[in-house]
């Protein structure tokens, strides 16, 4: 399968409280719910076409809790986003989390990294990763990413947790697709291509 992350993100990088400033019942980040405004109709159902083309799931251990806490209590099969998460295979990568009561959810525990690359090597399609931004952030510096697909809401949000550290690993990327929705929200789709050529003087 392909590991592909699919991340909702600022302009200045900000990846937490996208849907709002309460996520499991506790307040998060003031300003968050920076992503729901700039939805439109467009970038909705491309989102729920990429959920619907998932062969499995794969999450960090807050975002687990969040989706199993809300999509998990969907029950409807027909919805476009519910539907795929509570039928497909579902990996939580966590050393603390010991059970999983989301159905088909199973836990990866231990050597993450080398779990994470025998999924990879089965057959399939998409293994997907929503949310999740300190998994995000391991997976990169991992080299376990085949795909980084970046929803880039036209907002600065400010404060909050940033998919990319202030000092971190450094990665090339080569741009696959590049697309803009009505509201101003870009679809960026890019594949690492391993470290980046600085210029020299």
């Amino acid at each position: 399968m392909k590991l592909i992350t699919h991340t909702q993100i600022s302009l200045d990088g900000v990846v937490q409280a996208n849907g709002g400033p309460v996520e499991n019942g506790k307040l998060v980040l003031e300003r968050g719910g920076w992503f729901r405004g700039l939805s439109d109709r467009e970038a909705l159902t491309y989102i729920r076409e990429v959920y619907q083309r998932a062969d499995a799931f794969l999450f960090g251990r807050r975002t687990y809790d969040l989706f199993s806490g809300y999509w998990g209590a969907i029950k409807d099969p027909g919805d476009p986003i519910a539907g795929p998460l509570n039928t497909k295979p579902k990996y939580v990568a966590s050393n603390t989390l010991t059970e999983a009561s989301w159905a088909d959810t199973t836990v990866l525990s231990g050597d993450i990294a080398a779990a994470i690359r025998e999924l990879k090597a089965r057959p399939g399609g998409e293994l997907q990763v929503h949310g999740s931004g300190t998994l995000v952030q391991w997976l990169l510096a991992n080299d376990l990413v085949d795909e980084l697909e970046l929803l880039v809401a036209p907002v600065v949000v400010g404060q909050g947790k940033r998919l990319f550290p202030e000092n971190g690993p450094d990665l090339a990327l080569d741009l696959v697709e590049i697309r803009a929705f009505p509201k101003g929200i870009t679809l960026q789709i890019y594949r690492p291509a391993g470290r980046p050529h600085y210029a020299v003087d």
